[in-house]
């Protein structure tokens, strides 16, 4: 949630965010006025109800022949006084529900525009010219018995798989080694609950332009999480915490998205899925601090890439692609060979104090409560199997499996079993 000091006096600032985005300006000038009669509201409700304790006083010292008048007033006043209060609440919940609409600032240098308008930062390592033609993560998946979508959609539908043998355990080696790079720097490992209260959902912003992505349990009224970003947003709420220096948890959870919008992209393989594992770094830290965590996030998730020797390059994601609560968003892409083309496998988020306020989360400052700032970025997913297979196959159909991750998978070469 925006702050609403900074509606009242620089709405300007949500005004070019809005635009920036692509998304809604006229909200910014809903919730303005909506603010104004809140502000009435609850003044005439207060004006009224110190007028009724003033009467009552009165009511209590009066002579007995004149109390009777003054009790009839008093129920009159009492009546008049639970109508403005109402009418207070409902200018309060008003304004809420339009705050809720209205998406992050963004930060100055944020890239206006949609998904397209992205701006490269950096790219790092060197494209393999393979000198054979390179087949792409599902025909090596299948081949070497790791990956197996067809009886995925059997058992459960499109966009399932199943993880064998090698393939699995390239997975835990690569989770597990996100898991120690996070907990070696100061990381709480954390598994996380997969499913959340409508609260927790909506406290981190995923049920406004993304809740098609959402699954939902309606008999339980609990949501499937898509990152355990949520819950871990959720951790803190209603709480007052100390991050003088940032509180940083590693989440590893099971992932679900219903990937709504994405009716017939990448359909072969599992890039694109119902269902993944991935292990999420997310950091409580001071406002003043939060650009500077942004950078320490991206930095882990370089060294992860560079770790399973991939070529990528970073982006820094338009407005109009953040979603609803970051406030800046990095991206990175790995290099997939076959689709001669850079995929995201990683991104990371400043949201600023967005969801802090949403959920509650503060910190003590000068006698007074604050927003804490909170920040996001995957370290490991299901995904990097896609980049991973593809930019290391050999011509013989066996992949080579980097450096790093052999000692959480022993083996140095993934081949067909027997």
């Amino acid at each position: 949630m925006i702050d609403v000091n900074l509606l009242r006096e620089n709405p300007e600032i949500i005004r070019a965010s809005q635009v920036a985005r692509g998304a809604d300006v006229e909200l910014v000038d809903k919730a303005i006025e909506a603010d104004k009669v809140r502000r009435a509201k609850q003044s005439e409700f207060e004006n009224l109800r110190a007028e009724q304790n003033a009467h009552g006083k009165l009511v209590a010292s009066a002579p007995k022949e004149e109390k009777q008048a003054l009790v009839d007033t008093a129920k009159e006043l009492s009546f008049k006084v639970k109508q403005l209060e109402a009418d207070a609440d409902k200018a309060a919940q008003d304004v809420f529900e339009l705050m809720m609409k209205i998406d992050n600032v963004i930060l100055e240098g944020v890239p206006p525009g949609g998904e397209d308008d992205f701006v490269v930062l950096k790219e790092v390592g060197e494209i393999k010219d393979f000198g054979f033609e390179a087949k792409d993560h599902l025909q090596l998946g299948e081949a070497l018995d790791i990956i197996d979508t067809e009886r995925g959609a059997k058992v459960s539908g499109a966009r399932f798989y199943f993880l064998k043998g090698a393939g699995a355990q390239l997975e835990l080696a690569i989770m597990n080694m996100g898991l120690n790079l996070a907990i070696e720097n100061g990381f709480t490992a954390a598994i996380t609950p997969t499913l959340v209260r409508p609260e927790t959902m909506a406290g981190t912003g995923f049920l406004g332009e993304h809740s098609a992505e959402v699954y939902y349990l309606e008999n339980d009224d609990l949501y499937l999480t898509g990152t355990s970003e949520v819950a871990l947003a959720g951790l803190h709420s209603d709480e007052i915490i100390d991050p003088e220096t940032p509180i940083r948890y590693a989440g590893w959870s099971t992932c679900y998205r219903r990937e709504a919008g994405s009716h017939g992209k990448d359909t072969r393989g599992i890039l694109r899925v119902h269902q993944f594992n991935k292990l999420e770094m997310f950091s409580y830290c001071h406002p003043d601090e939060a650009s500077q965590e942004h950078e320490r996030l991206l930095a882990f998730q370089e060294q992860m890439l560079q770790a399973c020797e991939l070529p990528y390059r970073v982006i820094d994601v338009a407005a109009g692609d953040l979603g609803s609560s970051a406030a800046k968003k990095y991206d990175v892409e790995a290099w997939v060979p076959t689709q001669g083309k850079y995929r995201e496998l990683t991104s990371t988020s400043n949201c600023t104090t967005f969801q802090a306020r949403r959920l509650n989360t503060r910190f003590k400052q000068d006698g007074k409560t604050h927003p804490v700032a909170t920040l996001n970025g995957t370290l490991a997913t299901t995904r990097w199997l896609v980049a991973i297979l593809e930019n290391h196959q050999r011509e013989d159909g066996t992949v080579y499996v980097p450096k790093a991750l052999q000692p959480f998978i022993g083996k140095e070469i993934i081949e067909p079993k027997g």
